[in-house]
């Protein structure tokens, strides 16, 4: 089994527990990640997991899997084409692939909010080439690009997830480490970042309801013809 973007590396362990005479696989391209996620599993399970260094869109696999799976990680992927021909690739014959990641609109409030505050003279200067760090596909679009890769059995949905934070300061701690990490990395002024994240934070702070966020989520499932 493949965790496909590990992360934390909570999914693998929770995988390794339920494939006791299994064996899981992680990936990430961030070694930071991995640390954490090697760390994590030390300290919850006696099964060896492997985990590599890996890039999704270039996998160091030809039908090793059964199946992999794949958790908020496939909308920071802009190449989807690329991203599920690797993966039906690195199955077996009859392997399949279960997988959530953000959908078309998540958290299209924020976002459009953010925009709009990078394009004034404040900011603009920052933002002048700044492209969107995701790809948030609808169900339908996903399920054309997972049959072009040679994905069977194709089934694609979305299902709203809204999410309400509890208060400014995990708002502010939330947005700006999770989903605005890209944005904030361009403003070079800390003082500048701080007063991006304020702004923000005030504008979520008189929402209905407050500090919420219209999380979408895209799920994608598909099988590799035997």
């Amino acid at each position: 089994m493949l965790d496909a973007g590990c992360g934390t590396g909570r999914l693998t362990a929770e995988l390794a527990e339920a494939l006791p005479r299994g064996r899981v696989v992680g990936i990430d391209l961030s070694q930071n990640m991995l640390a954490g996620a090697r760390e994590h599993l030390r300290s919850q399970l006696i099964v060896p997991v492997g985990l590599v260094a890996a890039d999704l869109l270039h996998l160091p696999f030809e039908r090793a899997f059964d199946g992999i799976v794949s958790t908020a990680v496939f909308h920071w992927v802009l190449d989807h084409d690329r991203l599920f021909l690797e993966l039906r690739r690195s199955l077996r014959p009859g392997g399949w692939l279960e997988a959530q990641c953000g959908g078309r609109a998540n958290v299209v409030g924020l976002r459009r909010r953010a925009l709009a505050l990078a394009s004034t003279p404040e900011f603009s200067a920052f933002f002048a080439d700044f492209r969107e760090p995701w790809f948030y596909a609808d169900a339908e679009g996903a399920a054309c690009t997972l049959g072009r890769a040679g994905f069977v059995e194709v089934v694609t949905s979305l299902e709203p997830a809204p999410t309400v934070l509890n208060n400014a300061e995990h708002y502010s701690e939330f947005v700006s480490h999770i989903i605005l990490r890209q944005h904030l990395r361009r403003i070079p002024d800390e003082h500048l970042r701080a007063q991006f994240m304020t702004t923000l934070t005030a504008a979520a702070g008189a929402d209905d309801p407050p500090f919420s966020l219209d999380y979408w989520r895209l799920n994608l499932a598909g099988r590799n013809p035997s």
